[in-house]
């Protein structure tokens, strides 16, 4: 395996490998022990600064193909604590553990630490399952707007809406 070939098929077959050379010393009673990878999404989605990444879907791509690609996993597991943040980067994250669970048809399980909300929830609703604390924040997906509305002041100092539309 060389630097170049980091393909989830090419590692998957590594790791077969290595199983197979160190399994005389492995004792029996963990030989078959089911594999269930762990995909850590921790922090806010979209946003990032120099000192604390994000969670974008560039960022975390890599880690979901290696889970997805270890040989066959019983289940990939998700460790979510996420505020939330980007609604596009959630649904990205969303669509490429739905799409991955699909090609290898191996169940999600999401395991929510502090809190999943507002994306972070998007995320966990990606798996089969999710599992949680009772005291976990877990919820709210949408959005708040508020404005004043102002419309007799408005009538009253003479201002006028107009609205342009083009056909």
């Amino acid at each position: 395996m060389t630097d170049t070939d980091t393909t989830p098929e090419t590692l998957g077959r590594f790791l077969a490998r290595g199983r197979e050379v160190l399994r005389p010393v492995i004792p029996k009673r963990w030989r078959g022990l089911p594999m269930v990878p762990v995909v850590r999404l921790t922090g806010v989605i979209g946003f990032s600064t120099p000192l604390r990444p994000g969670l974008t879907l560039a960022g975390v791509a890599r880690a979901l193909d290696r889970a997805f690609g270890m040989g066959k996993p019983k289940a990939v597991a998700l460790a979510i604590n996420s505020p939330g943040g980007s609604a596009v980067q959630s649904h990205l994250i969303y669509a490429r553990i739905r799409q991955l669970a699909a090609e290898k048809s191996v169940p999600v399980i999401a395991f929510v630490e502090d809190v999943a909300a507002s994306g972070g929830y998007m995320l966990a609703c990606a798996a089969d399952e999710i599992v949680c604390d009772p005291s976990s924040i877990v919820g709210s997906i949408g959005v708040v707007g508020a404005s004043f509305g102002s419309h007799e002041a408005s009538g009253r100092l003479g201002v006028e809406r107009r609205i342009y539309t083009a056909r």
